[in-house]
C-alpha cells in the first residue's frame, strides 16, 4: 500500500472562505446546531449512561462472586465495559464546534483505543446474540460448545479487535506523526482505506452476522420443548432492543463515514453542513451506548431483580418511618392535652 499525502486535506468551518451573508448565517447556525447537541448529551446521556454502567458493574460482580453469574451475563458485562470505554471517550465532543488539537501520533494513539472499545462492543454483542441462538436450538457442535465458554470467547474477540485496531492505526497515516492537527477519534486526515476497513469490520460484517442470525431465529422451527418464540424474546427483550437501536444508530454513522470516504478520493474537503451532519452522526453514536447500557439496567432479567429489589427496600423503609413517626405525632399530642 503506497503512502498517502493528506496534507492538503482540512476542516471546511475552518479553511472555507465565506463570501456572502447567507454563507456566514448558515455558518453560524451549524455552529449553533452542533453545540447545543454537545450540551444535551453531556448533560443528559452522560450522566445517565455512566450511572446505569456503574450499576450494572456492581450487579454483575456481586453476582459473579455469589455464583449466580452466567455465560450471558459475562458477555453483557464486557459489552458494559467498552460502552463506557466509548462514553468516556466522547469528553472529546466537549470542545465541539471545535476540536482537539494534537500531534498526528497522539492522534492515532487515541483512534487506536476508541476503536478497540468500538470493534469490542460490536463483535461481544454478535457473540451474545449467537448464545442466544445457539440456546433456542442447541446443537453438538464445536461452536456451540465454545459459546459454552465464555471466557474463551472474550479472549478470542479482544485479539481480535486489538488486530483490527492496530490496522486501523496504520491506516491513519505513517507520515507526519510530529505535525499538529485538528483531532477527531475517526480522524480526518486518515487515508480513505481507514473508512472502508471501519466499514466493512466494523459494520458490515457485524450487520450481516447479526441479521443472519434474527434470520435464523425467525424462520426456523424451534425443536419440540422449546419455549415460544414470543417468549423467547420478551425473556432477553434488552438484547432484542439493543440489536435494532445499535444498527440504526451505527448504519447513519457508517454511511457518514462512507461518504467523507468519496469525499477523500475526490480530494474534496466538502461542506459545513457535511461537517455539521458529521459531528451529529459521532453524537448520535455515543448517545446510542449511554442507551444500550440503560436498556440492560432495565430489562436485563438480574440487573431488573435487583433494581426492584433496592425500589422494594426504600419502600420499605420509607413505610417502616412513616409508621414510626405516627404515634410519635400521636404521644405529643396526647402529652400537650393533658
Amino acid at each position: 500500500m503506497t503512502s498517502h499525502n493528506m496534507t492538503w486535506i482540512s476542516y471546511p468551518s475552518k479553511s472555507q472562505p465565506f463570501t456572502s451573508q447567507e454563507e456566514i448565517e448558515a455558518f453560524i447556525a451549524s455552529q449553533n446546531i452542533i453545540s447545543r447537541l454537545m450540551h444535551c448529551y453531556i448533560a443528559f446521556f452522560v450522566p445517565t449512561g455512566l450511572t446505569a454502567g456503574i450499576c450494572i458493574l456492581i450487579i454483575f460482580i456481586k453476582n459473579y462472586l455469589q455464583n449466580k453469574g452466567q455465560g450471558l451475563d459475562l458477555l453483557l458485562l464486557h459489552f458494559t465495559i467498552s460502552n463506557i470505554i466509548m462514553i468516556f471517550f466522547s469528553f472529546t465532543v466537549i470542545t465541539r464546534p471545535d476540536y482537539l488539537t494534537a500531534t498526528h501520533l497522539a492522534c492515532s494513539v487515541l483512534s487506536f483505543f476508541f476503536n478497540f472499545a468500538y470493534f469490542n462492543s460490536q463483535y461481544v454483542f454478535i457473540l451474545t446474540s449467537l448464545t442466544l441462538l445457539l440456546e433456542r436450538f442447541p446443537s453438538g457442535t464445536a461452536l456451540c460448545k465454545a459459546t459454552q465458554r465464555p471466557i474463551l470467547c472474550v479472549g478470542f474477540v479482544l485479539t481480535y479487535t486489538f488486530c483490527l485496531s492496530l490496522t486501523e492505526a496504520v491506516l491513519v497515516g505513517t507520515d507526519n506523526y510530529q505535525l499538529e492537527a485538528r483531532c477527531q477519534l475517526d480522524p480526518l486526515f486518515a487515508w480513505p482505506e481507514y473508512e472502508i476497513v471501519k466499514f466493512t469490520f466494523g459494520f458490515g460484517i457485524p450487520s450481516l452476522l447479526q441479521i443472519l442470525c434474527f434470520t435464523v431465529l425467525l424462520a426456523k422451527e424451534a425443536p419440540a420443548g422449546a419455549p415460544a418464540l414470543q417468549q423467547h424474546i420478551r425473556t432477553y427483550a434488552a438484547v432484542y432492543a439493543i440489536s435494532v437501536t445499535a444498527f440504526i444508530c451505527r448504519l447513519f454513522y457508517n454511511i457518514m463515514v462512507l461518504f467523507r470516504t468519496t469525499l477523500k478520493l475526490q480530494r474534496s474537503i466538502g461542506t459545513t453542513e457535511n461537517e455539521l451532519v458529521m459531528n451529529i452522526a459521532e453524537i448520535v453514536l455515543f448517545c446510542e451506548s449511554c442507551a444500550s447500557l440503560v436498556v440492560i439496567l432495565c430489562f436485563h432479567k438480574s440487573c431488573k431483580d435487583e433494581v426492584l429489589k433496592v425500589i422494594q427496600k426504600c419502600r420499605r423503609k420509607t413505610s417502616a418511618n412513616n409508621h414510626l413517626e405516627i404515634p410519635e405525632t400521636a404521644t405529643t399530642h396526647q402529652s400537650g392535652s393533658q
